[in-house]
This record gives C-alpha cells, sequence and structure tokens, in this order.
C-alpha cells in the first residue's frame, strides 16, 4: 500500500467529486483514447487559440512581404491663414518719380526745341515729385485665406542598412515558431489526455479491486460469523474478520471518491459532462519498439521545443540585424504631385542620417547579440535536459515490463495461497490473520498491476514526449504482444 500511496500522490491531481456525473438523467457515453484524442485535438480551447495566433503570424509574415516597395499617399490639407506684411515703397517711389521724369522729358525733347524744352521740363518736375510724395513710404498688407489643397505623395526607400530584408525575416521566422508551437500544444494536450484518460481507467481497476477485496471480506466475515456462533472459533477471531472488513469498505469508498475525480477531470478537460465509460483499457507492451541510442540521436529533429528554441536564435541573430542596421544611413525617393488647378510638382532624393537620439545603438547592438548568445547556450541546456529525460523514461519503460512479468507470476502464487489458508482455517490449521493477510496480498497484487501498468503508460508518453512523437502514442495501443489490463 506505501508504493500505491507514493505513486499515486506523484501523479494525481485531487480535483473534488464530480456532482451529478453519475445522475440517472445523464446520458453515460463511452469513448476509446482513439477517440477522445480526435475530439480534443480538435475542438479544444486551446486547439482554437493556437490555430489562431498561428494564422494570425502567417498573416503578418504576408503583409511585410510587400516592405520596401514605394509608399503611394493620397493627402487633404485644409487649413485657414492671416499674414500680415510690412511692404517698404520709398524705393518704389523713387522708381517711379524717375520713370515718370524720363518718360515725359523725353517726349518734350521729341516735341519743342531745347530753348522752350528746358523750362517746360524743370516746371514740371515738382508736380511730379509732389504726386509721388502721396505714396507712403511703407504699406500694410493683410492676407485672409481658406485653402483645401489634394495631394498625392510617393516616397521609396533606397538604401535602408539591411532594416527592411531584416523586418522581414522576423517576420517569418515568426510564424515558423508560431506553427511549431501550435504542434507543441498538441504534443502537450496529448500528454494531458493521455493522463487523465488512463488515470481513470487506473481508478476503475482500483475500484475493481478493492470492490472484489470488499466483497471476500464480506464473505469471510459471514463465515467467521457462523463458525463462532458454532463455537469453531473465538469471538477475537470474528473480530479479526470485522475489523479487515470494515479496512476493506474505507479503502473502496475512498476509491470510489478517487474515480469520481478522475472522471470529472476527464469530462472537463474534453468539454463533456458524459463519459463515464472508457473503452481502451490500461497496457503493457511486452517487447521494446525503441532503442535508447537512436532516441538520443534522432530527438532534435523531432523534438518540437527544441525546433522552437532554435528558431528563437534565428530570431534573435535577426534582431542583431535590424540593430545594426538602425546605426546606418537611410536613403529615399521622394515625390508630391497636386490634384488642384496649380498642378504643382516636386521629386527628389534624401538620404537621413542619425547622430544623437539619446539611444547608444552600439550598446543596443552589444545587448541583442547577448540574448543571441543567451539564446543559443539556453537551447544546449534543454538539450541536456531532455536527453536525461529521454535515458530515465526508457528505464523506467523497461522496469515496468519487468515488474509486470514478476506481478503476474506473483498473482498466481497469491491466488493459489488464499486458497490454501482458506482451508487451512476451515480444518483449524490456520489463523484469521493468515487468511486476511492472503486476502490483502491478492487484492493488493491486483491494484499493484494496475498501479504499475499505468506507471508504464505515463513512463512510455514522458519517452514519447521527450523525443518528440508522442503522436505515434496510439500505435503502441493496438501492438502484437500486448497485455491489457481489463
Amino acid at each position: 500500500m506505501k508504493i500505491k500511496h507514493t505513486f499515486r500522490s506523484g501523479l494525481l491531481l485531487g480535483l473534488g467529486c464530480m456532482s451529478g456525473l453519475f445522475s440517472p438523467t445523464v446520458l453515460a457515453q463511452s469513448i476509446s483514447y482513439s477517440q477522445a484524442e480526435q475530439s480534443l485535438l480538435t475542438s479544444s480551447y486551446s486547439t482554437q487559440a493556437n490555430q489562431a495566433l498561428q494564422q494570425s503570424a502567417e498573416l503578418q509574415a504576408q503583409a511585410m512581404k510587400g516592405l520596401g516597395l514605394p509608399r503611394v499617399d493620397l493627402n487633404v490639407r485644409a487649413y485657414a491663414f492671416h499674414n500680415e506684411l510690412d511692404i517698404p515703397l520709398g524705393a518704389l517711389k523713387n522708381n517711379l518719380e524717375q520713370t515718370l521724369s524720363n518718360g515725359i522729358n523725353n517726349k518734350i525733347d521729341e516735341s519743342l526745341p531745347s530753348d522752350l524744352a528746358d523750362p517746360l521740363k524743370d516746371s514740371l518736375q515738382q508736380p511730379i515729385r509732389d504726386g509721388v510724395g502721396l505714396i507712403p513710404d511703407s504699406s500694410q498688407v493683410v492676407l485672409d485665406d481658406q485653402v483645401i489643397r489634394p495631394t498625392v505623395s510617393v516616397m521609396m526607400p533606397l538604401y535602408t542598412g539591411g532594416l527592411t530584408s531584416s523586418a522581414k525575416e522576423i517576420a517569418n521566422i515568426q510564424a515558423k515558431r508560431s506553427a511549431i508551437s501550435s504542434e507543441q500544444q498538441q504534443d502537450v494536450q496529448r500528454f494531458e489526455l493521455i493522463q487523465a484518460y488512463f488515470n481513470a481507467q487506473l481508478q476503475k481497476k482500483l475500484v475493481e479491486s478493492s470492490r472484489f477485496n470488499l466483497n471476500a471480506m464480506q464473505q469471510h466475515y459471514a463465515n467467521a460469523l457462523k463458525m463462532e456462533q458454532q463455537g469453531f472459533i473465538s469471538k477475537g477471531q470474528r473480530m479479526q474478520f470485522e475489523v479487515a472488513k470494515n479496512n476493506a469498505l474505507r479503502t473502496f469508498q475512498n476509491t470510489e471518491a478517487n474515480l469520481r475525480s478522475s472522471l470529472f477531470k476527464l469530462n472537463n478537460l474534453m468539454q463533456s459532462s458524459q463519459i463515464t465509460d472508457l473503452s481502451t483499457p490500461l497496457f503493457i507492451n511486452q517487447q521494446h519498439n525503441q532503442n535508447i541510442t537512436a532516441l538520443l540521436k534522432s530527438y532534435q529533429d523531432q523534438s518540437s521545443l527544441v525546433r522552437k528554441m532554435q528558431l528563437d536564435s534565428q530570431l534573435a541573430g535577426a534582431n542583431v540585424k535590424a540593430q545594426s542596421a538602425a546605426k546606418k544611413p537611410n536613403v529615399f525617393a521622394f515625390g508630391e504631385y497636386s490634384l488642384d488647378d496649380k498642378q504643382n510638382w516636386i521629386v527628389g532624393v534624401a538620404a537621413r542620417y542619425n547622430l544623437f537620439s539619446g539611444v547608444d545603438k552600439n550598446k543596443s547592438v552589444q545587448a541583442a547579440e547577448l540574448q543571441r548568445y543567451a539564446s543559443e547556450l539556453m537551447t544546449e541546456r534543454t538539450k541536456q535536459e531532455i536527453e536525461s529525460l529521454i535515458y530515465s523514461s526508457f528505464n523506467e519503460v523497461t522496469s515496468a515490463q519487468q515488474s509486470h512479468l514478476l506481478l503476474q507470476q506473483n498473482l498466481k502464487a497469491a491466488q493459489e495461497n488464499l486458497r490454501i489458508q482458506q482451508l487451512s482455517f476451515k480444518e483449524d490449521m490456520g489463523t484469521a490473520t493468515q487468511v486476511i493477510d492472503a486476502q490483502n496480498a491478492l487484492s493488493g497484487l491486483q491494484s499493484e498491476m494496475a498501479l504499475n501498468a499505468y506507471k508504464y503508460v505515463m513512463s512510455l508518453a514522458t519517452l514519447l514526449q521527450s523525443h518528440g512523437s508522442i503522436d505515434q502514442f496510439q500505435s503502441y495501443i493496438n501492438q502484437s504482444h500486448t497485455d491489457y489490463i481489463r
């Protein structure tokens, strides 16, 4: 019983009793592991969430494909303005006076002789000067207007220092990483389902074993009661059977509570409330289908965790390129065309190089390089942990297979021992304690076979999960040379 307690305490979760699961109004549903896996991977919340995230990453990568092409914008500017200008008129007055004087003098020279022209020109100078003098030396002009100006502008990057290609690379890596994350999440769901499904099967076997033990103890107690009444055994011997019967009843009640909890967890995982019958039993493959050397060599290509961490290193490398590109100048072509009646336009090429922004770009590059280095180191450390887990899980699988063979032999011996102890007790050659111990030993072996099968299933699932091939778990259920714990 100590082995049973230690193993179960490490693997089971107490989720409380499932109210109403066995109510007569609930329609019972039978489901195989294969059906449960298909349903879970199709309709679970995690699956739908990861599908949405994967599609989002793929769309983001597709959206980035046009990065680096010309950008065309339709602009509409609507604005009102008020402007006051002081215009100096002194130079204008001088020029106007000079121009008028020269023009009149030329006309007089052409029309009159010099003796008449000179007095006339002198007499006209003052009126011209007085007329021009009426113009002020300066004038204030006020401009008020409201303008709506539509334009089309074009800007095309010619050189970005590698920032455009880095952005595209990052988007593509993130799309690949999201696909692997979806695959990893499916593997996690498979492992959770294996744990929940076969834990429920384990609890069913423990209930069956404890019920068998309870029935046997009740029969032993009934026989002992008759033998006490006939004077063949003492009251103390009969009470030993009564204590054993009560202990068996307590164990049976505990296992029933654990079964309800395990079925609740399975139904909750499957988003159901009707699953009560599981058609795929606990099992143990008698022969190895794995080679530890081959597993340790091939897991890097199979494990979604390793592949995702390798993409994280690539992502960190792309970030180094992006940070380095931020240090380089940008060159771009631009143009704008006015869509109003004036049809103004402008085209040109511009270059921009940041001299100071408050951010030390060299340190940003160094930080990105350290992140890449750390990502590579964490990938190597994860590989070490996976290798240790593969090796230990492989040994646990082997140990469970070996234990199963010994338990089968012990079960036959325990059945024969119980038969002998029962005969000895009836012939007054054995004690009540010997019968109770033999019965408990048989019941314990039945429970231990179920526990060992569950240990095998979970060790196999852990091995396949670590290797990255847990999607092949179903193939182990129907292999030849497989023992089923029914």
